[in-house]
């Protein structure tokens, strides 16, 4: 025993000596790795390829000592090494068979999860429930508060009133259908970041539950209609919030495999969410006069679970790494992995890669970090896909059913009642068409979904346009219209409906990830700000068929900007994703243009079967989405092996 502990003292003893030598190799594997500026080759690199076996047990006992988890060492070292290189861990001598039955089921497995995973992910649904379920309240709700405040912006079917100025009421109801998302746009979304800095994830989805929750109630008691927008630009600061921290705070939870899948789900819950807001303006809205009370007051239904569900949930592992709380982090992640070695393994793994970032990024305040946003070349990439992503998302018109469903279907002929209806089928397609994608998204990818569903929206959205021209007397009218709006929702709900707020909350860097969520979410809201304004005024001036072929359009120009600005990101851990958006914007478009489209129009058009298409990405050392392929070929020889013994 003296003999090993001597032996162990010369080792320390000659790393101790040769640590300059160690610095020296660890710089000269930097100068080598790929930049997180301007990665012109598109290589991706795991931080640790390539590091010797001495050099990584060096680094990870400073690690250990600086982070207070010298009882951890020998752990953080097989983790270590598993991060390293992940398809190789069954070659790990250390490892014993429970932790590498852990390893195999992240592929074989994959959806094998602790439940405190997938109580965050309820959670987070909860809160995304919340999001939809305030969109619609004010749906329904616009057939009858103008008329209680004075305000009537649609003309009856006998003619205009004498007297009523519709076309200034169709803006002052815009204005306050707008409050919400103006609310975001300008000031909730932006208070995201110090909100987060200051007391973390699960902190501000509280006070965001908050202002979900008082503002509802005062919207149902409103007395004027500026009383009424005040109620929803408050609602609009927790909305804001929220929207910005719940994807992040999911996305920083889950492991690569089912990241798209789980994070989606804020998509699909918000689909939800709408479904039950519809769910409830049909159940209330003849509860004469307060129907539309109800209708506005019910969204407080899923914040009380949401206010208090959040104190159950652990904190993301990466806010606690980046205040420097690594022993809070490993204990939040151990919650959150199968095992002690895979929460390990995540530890290190992120310290090291938020390492690289520090050496490009540095140390910044809110103003800096809203700066770089624009002006980092790696985050500068991240913030224009984000940008892309969703304006599409309020290009497409989606919004302009959900928000103002009613309003179309009663301009297409259809009673209260019957446009209720009509807004609660638009609401069940959206909902139910979201489920695929929980499997899609990390199977095709979040650009490939984008690029399939976008011309399918453009033609359904031409065709409810065109069906304005049915005469009204016909049953068909309303039936055809109905019919390419459920069908338009079909295809939106797949993909542009889950894919914006996923793709958002993973593509930026730790170290501006509530800033670039907060500008995305920004972007996002403050546009269907903008639709909700001028809406109900170019549906008079279009009339029906004019504003729908005008969305039709928009979805062919979304199409494009996403072709060229939209790098794909599924199956790629967050730190990876440093690598992708290091390709500059040029050589991205230029690869979509001159190989990507020339290959799909020869396989698809020509049914040319042996195209052939170069990948854009390299991979460098292994990454974390190359553990399924070792994983897959090393269950497949053996069950080769028992079959042979058999």
């Amino acid at each position: 025993m003296a003999t090993e502990k001597g032996d162990e003292k010369a080792q320390l003893a000659h790393i101790d000596q040769t640590a300059g030598e160690y610095d020296r190799e660890r710089q000269g594997s930097r100068s080598q790795s790929v930049s997180l500026n301007r990665n012109v080759t598109a290589r991706i690199q795991n931080p640790l390829a390539g590091i010797p076996r001495d050099t990584l047990y060096y680094n990870v006992e400073q690690f250990a000592q600086e982070a207070n988890l010298q009882d951890m060492v020998p752990l953080l070292k097989k983790g270590a090494l598993v991060a390293q290189d992940p398809p190789a861990f069954e070659q790990v001598d250390d490892l014993d068979e429970i932790e590498r039955d852990a390893l195999r089921n992240e592929v074989l497995h994959k959806w094998r999860q602790p439940k405190a995973l997938y109580f965050t992910v309820i959670l987070c649904s909860i809160g995304a429930a919340v999001q939809g379920w305030d969109q619609t309240g004010s749906n329904g709700a616009n057939l009858s508060w103008p008329v209680d405040f004075d305000v009537p912006d649609i003309v009856p079917k006998t003619g205009e009133v004498p007297g009523i100025d519709y076309d200034r009421n169709t803006w002052i109801v815009g204005v306050v259908n707008a409050g919400p998302y103006l609310g975001s746009a300008f000031i909730g979304c932006w208070l995201s970041d110090p909100l987060n800095y200051y007391i973390g994830r699960r902190g501000t989805i509280f006070i965001s539950a908050i202002f979900c929750f008082l503002p509802v109630i005062g919207s149902g008691v409103a007395q004027d209609w500026p009383q009424l927008f005040v109620t929803r630009l408050l609602l609009g600061l927790g909305m804001g919030a929220k929207a910005s921290t719940v994807p992040i705070y999911a996305a920083e939870n889950c492991p690569a495999a089912i990241r798209g899948g789980l994070v989606m789900s804020w998509q699909m819950w918000t689909a939800f969410g709408i479904f039950l807001g519809f769910c409830a303006n049909l159940a209330v809205y003849d509860i004469v006069p307060i129907g539309w009370r109800l209708q506005l007051g019910s969204a407080i239904i899923p914040a009380i679970p949401l206010l208090i569900g959040v104190y159950f949930c652990p904190e993301s592992p990466r806010w606690y790494i980046k205040k420097g709380r690594y022993a809070e982090a490993f204990r939040s992640l151990c919650r959150l992995r199968n095992t002690p070695l895979q929460a390990a393994r995540d530890l290190y793994y992120i310290h090291a890669q938020i390492q690289e970032e520090a050496d490009i990024i540095g140390k910044s305040n809110y103003v800096t970090r809203f700066l770089e946003l624009f002006t980092i070349p790696r985050v500068r990439r991240a913030t224009g896909a984000s940008f892309t992503v969703m304006l599409a998302q309020q290009m497409c018109g989606i919004n302009i059913i959900a928000f103002y469903s009613s309003t179309v279907f009663v301009e297409a002929g259809a009673t209260n009642r019957e446009a209720l209806l009509a807004s609660f089928g638009f609401g069940l397609v959206n909902f139910v068409f979201a489920w695929p994608a929980v499997w899609t998204i990390d199977t095709w990818g979040r650009r490939a979904l984008l690029l399939f569903t976008f011309p399918q929206m453009a033609w359904t959205l031409l065709g409810a346009g065109l069906c304005f021209l049915i005469p009204e007397e016909s049953r068909a009218h309303l039936g055809m219209i109905a019919f390419f709006i459920f069908l338009f929702a079909a295809f939106y709900s797949p993909g542009e409906g889950p894919v914006p707020f996923t793709y958002s909350a993973e593509v930026f860097p730790l170290s501006h990830r509530e800033v670039g969520m907060a500008w995305a979410v920004a972007t996002c809201l403050f546009w269907a700000a903008v639709l909700s304004i001028t809406f109900p005024r170019l549906l008079r001036a279009f009339t029906p068929l004019g504003a729908f072929c005008f969305y039709a359009g928009l979805n062919v120009t979304a199409l494009v900007l996403i072709f060229f600005f939209v790098p794909e990101t599924k199956q790629r851990t967050l730190e990876e994703l440093d690598y992708v958006f290091a390709v500059p914007t040029r050589t991205h478009a230029k690869y979509q243009l001159t190989q990507a489209l020339p290959w799909w129009f020869k396989r698809y058009v020509l049914q040319q079967k042996n195209a052939v298409l170069a990948p854009l990405y390299h991979f460098e050392g292994a990454t974390a989405a190359d553990q399924a392929v070792a994983v897959r070929e090393g269950q497949a020889a053996y069950e080769a092996k028992g079959a042979e013994a058999a």
